[in-house]
Formats: C-alpha cells, structure tokens, sequence
C-alpha cells in the first residue's frame, strides 16, 4: 500500500480492520512506519464482476464501478444523501447486473438499474441522471418525466415530498 502523504511502497502496519457494508468490505486504519501518517484502506472483492460493458457506439470496455460511483454522486450533488447511501445504492446495482448478465451489460442496462434505484433514493437525483442518461432533446421530456416521477412518488414513496405545487406545475 502507498502512503498517501509520503509516497512510500509496503511501509506500513495495519492498526485496525473491520468489516463493513454488511461484511462485503474490509475496512483497515494503517500508520505509515517512514512518516506516521494515519490512513484507511478499504478492500472488496473484485472477482463478482468481470464484465465488459457495452457502449452505445458497439465498443467495449471492462466494467468499472468507480464510473457509475460518479455519475451517482454527480446526480446526487448538494442533495443531502450520504456517501454510504450511495454505496449501498450501487452495490445494490451491482447485485442486479452480477444477477441478470453473464460476460457482457449494456450501458443501457446499467443506466435502468440505477435509474430504477435512485427513483426510489430520490426524486431529483433521478431525473438528473436520468437527463444524462436519456439526452433529452426539449423541455417536454423533462416534463414528462418528471410527471411519471411524481406518480411513483406519490403512490410509492408519500413521505419523500413532492416536486409540484398542488396545482400540478413545477416547483
């Protein structure tokens, strides 16, 4: 492991490890033995997912979490859902696509499943991503899908609020 101040390789002591994220992460504070700085790893288990995703233009590339970890925190930017919140939501995620695909997922299947999952986290970081997500060409689209979102909301989820007046116009 490198230390993230001093740059030094394999100089280092585990102090603590742990479990966490339901036991699927092991969580390690180590000290750094060249300069004393304290740091925590995390490590998971990479053999679950060994698949190549396929983009929209037919081209392949190896599955990457950390693409999706970023695309859900920037749609769920300055809203106020934690970072374990989005970790539990992609491995969630992750667990689908290990459940439905074999070698190959479509970025179109991914961009479902976390559509499908951040629907139900929150409503406004849904249709961000899913304005990335679905290149919407005009403000219609936007409506219309914000409109499908308050129906979901409405009969899944009451205690999320809403975002229309009663009225039915945008807030």
């Amino acid at each position: 492991m490198q230390c993230p101040k001093c740059k030094e390789v394999n100089k280092d002591k585990v102090i603590d490890s742990r479990l966490t994220e339901g036991g699927t992460v092991i969580r390690r504070r180590r000290k750094c033995l060249a300069c004393d700085r304290r740091f925590t790893t995390k490590e998971r288990v990479d053999d679950d997912i060994r698949l190549s995703v396929v983009k929209r233009d037919g081209s392949h590339k190896p599955y990457d979490r950390e693409k999706i970890v970023d695309g859900v925190k920037r749609a769920c930017h300055k809203l106020e859902i934690s970072n374990d919140d989005i970790e539990r939501l992609v491995d969630n995620v992750e667990e689908d696509i290990i459940r439905d695909h074999e070698r190959e997922v479509a970025t179109t299947d991914i961009a479902e499943h976390l559509g499908r999952r951040l629907r139900e986290l929150n409503a406004v970081a849904y249709v961000r991503f899913m304005s990335v997500y679905r290149k919407y060409k005009d403000i219609t689209e936007f409506v219309v899908e914000i409109r499908n979102v308050k129906e979901f909301t409405r009969k899944h989820m009451p205690t999320q609020g809403s975002l229309f007046d009663e009225d039915g116009s945008v807030q």
